[in-house]
């Protein structure tokens, strides 16, 4: 009944509410690129279905949508092709007398170079070199400004990331469902920091904002109570109370969850549970939870599921947070969606003032151009090239 399951328990009834998100706080992931390259959908990850799960939490959080991405989408470039793709566009063309040369051969016929170029150009390669001239811009405005970007500077946006995601394997999870890996994101990471370190300066955020912000948003930061607590789970209460007598007699509560819970879910954490509020859970089990202390152990407690033996290892007591409490986070939240708003704006203005070559596209540019000046009229021309009569 770990977090990882919470979404797919077949048995349970919802007796209670999903927590509204904020939306500014808890962004979901949006794997897109700097020049609008289509958006990957962020779909949940089926696993095994525990026995014992939370209600209330019918989904994973859906990408957002047009109307309401988060400030956090500009902070993730997509991997858009493999590695060796971008490795062959950062160097220059093959040269003629190089083009022919093999990269692979099948019964005797050769693949060559030029090929291979050609074909990886045609997978991907116009949408991979704007990235990489995207890229020199904003590392070119860095260097002016003066701004690098440390290990620290990656890892404290990494760490912000799986805060607004909810943990790390939520993060996981959702970087999972678009191909990437926390190392992949980690090396897209430089290039986010940079236009963040460039745009901050511009944004300016006044009491009044955040005032507008958090009464908007006030519902979202009222915690309710939550106990974390440990189980054990068998089916009858004979088991149930064998077990209760092997816990007084001084035996280790994980490692009975470990050999007898039949909640797959939780049981190779030692049944725990993590935190959980009284809406998340079966009633009945969440009633005896609520009750005892923290270090208390129950007696056998009967549920849909059988019987538990509970414990409650931590206690958070319920919250209302004032604006002086939240205002660093809403401080944070704003500047984000600020250099959210300002990014695609800067970056057209940057890519407009600069002067760049892009082999790539330049040259159909210049055919889209042309074609019509020739076939523009073919009368004309016909009539121009006729002989006299």
């Amino acid at each position: 009944m770990d977090k990882k399951d919470l979404n797919e328990n077949e048995h349970l009834e919802n007796n209670g509410t999903t927590e509204e998100l904020n939306a500014s706080e808890n962004a979901n992931l949006e794997a897109i690129e700097l020049q609008n390259t289509p958006e990957p959908v962020v779909t949940g990850i089926e696993e095994s279905v525990p026995v014992m799960s939370k209600v209330g939490e019918t989904t994973p959080p859906a990408p957002p949508s047009a109307s309401s991405r988060s400030n956090k989408g500009w902070m993730i470039a997509s991997i858009v092709l493999a590695a060796a793709l971008i490795i062959v566009l950062i160097k220059p063309p093959f040269q003629t007398d190089d083009s022919k040369a093999a990269v692979a051969s099948v019964n005797g016929t050769d693949i060559t170079k030029q090929q291979l170029y050609d074909k990886l150009v045609e997978a991907g390669g116009e949408t991979t070199l704007q990235s990489l001239i995207t890229t020199t811009l904003v590392d070119q405005e860095a260097k002016k400004a003066n701004i690098t970007v440390s290990d620290a500077d990656v890892t404290a946006e990494i760490e912000d990331l799986k805060t607004q995601f909810g943990g790390e394997a939520a993060l996981n999870s959702a970087l999972e469902q678009s191909s990437m890996t926390l190392d992949d994101l980690k090396k897209q990471m430089p290039l986010q920091v940079e236009i963040r370190k460039i745009l901050e300066p511009q944004v300016k955020i006044t009491d009044a904002d955040i005032k507008t912000y958090y009464d908007t948003n006030k519902a979202t930061y009222n915690t309710e109570e939550e106990v974390r607590a440990s189980h054990i789970l068998v089916a009858t209460k004979e088991e149930a109370d064998a077990i209760i007598k092997q816990l007084k007699d001084g035996a280790d509560f994980a490692a009975l969850a470990k050999e007898k819970s039949s909640d797959t879910g939780s049981k190779d954490n030692g049944g725990d549970l993590d935190f959980f509020k009284r809406s998340d859970m079966d009633a009945d089990f969440a009633n005896a939870a609520f009750k005892l202390k923290v270090g208390e152990t129950s007696g056998a407690v009967k549920s849909q599921y059988g019987y538990h033996i509970i414990k409650v290892t931590d206690h958070k007591d319920a919250h209302n947070y004032t604006m002086e409490e939240k205002k660093a986070d809403i401080t944070k939240a704003l500047i984000s969606q600020k250099v959210s708003e300002l990014s695609a704006t800067w970056l057209k203005d940057l890519t407009a003032k600069s002067k760049i070559t892009n082999t790539l596209t330049d040259a159909k540019a210049a055919d889209a151009s042309a074609a019509p000046a020739a076939s523009a009229d073919p009368a004309a021309a016909e009539a121009t090239t006729a002989p006299a009569k």
